[in-house]
């Protein structure tokens, strides 16, 4: 029963919401415009911003479905946050698109609401106040993470769930790196 809640966690976060909602308002591939990426950010900038914010609420809602549905089935905490993690990975390398998704950001913004709601809640002005005057999903990101542990700390969160949500954090920061660097790779090679 645990493997079949982590695999459905992954099933979830595999719910390719940006490329649906190309395919529906724009009748459009997501991969094969603006960045290529599978996500909200993406989204916002080639599908325009009301799809853009709806993808990336959704994207969250994968997250926080996945830990809830975890916590319903009464399993040892170890398998809720495995299943969020399974979302997130679910969300990134996508079994419905040949394992080539997003980075993560919103569907990891959604386990960790659902995990660590308070730490979450305390960084969500700064955050969003980043977001509106940067108009940079990096920056603002940077400002939501970095701190994350040290107010998980400072109210107390037990060591696990700040363990947990520093990985989280981190395997964002690896996929965009990872995407970053294919993504220049792939246009230094195209044009040399």
């Amino acid at each position: 029963m645990p493997w079949l809640i982590v695999i459905l966690g992954y099933l979830l976060g595999s719910i390719p919401t940006a490329h649906i909602m190309g395919r529906i308002f724009k009748k459009v591939d997501i991969r094969q415009i603006g960045d290529g990426n599978v996500g909200a950010q993406n989204a916002f900038h080639q599908l325009g911003a009301k799809v853009g914010v709806a993808v990336g609420i959704i994207d969250a809602g994968k997250g926080a479905l996945a830990i809830l549905i975890a916590q319903a089935t009464n399993l040892p905490q170890i398998t809720v946050l495995l299943t969020g993690a399974a979302a997130v990975i679910g969300h990134n390398w996508p079994i419905f698109l040949r394992f080539r998704g997003g980075r993560g950001e919103a569907t990891t913004i959604g386990v960790l609401l659902t995990t660590i709601t308070q730490p979450m809640l305390i960084l969500a002005t700064p955050t969003i106040l980043t977001l509106l005057i940067s108009r940079n999903v990096i920056i603002a990101s940077a400002v939501l993470f970095v701190p994350l542990p040290f107010v998980c700390w400072w109210l107390g969160v037990p060591g696990v769930l700040v363990t947990y949500g520093v990985a989280l954090s981190c395997l964002v920061g690896i996929t965009h790196f990872l995407r970053t660097w294919q993504t220049v790779n792939i246009s230094g090679t195209g044009s040399a």
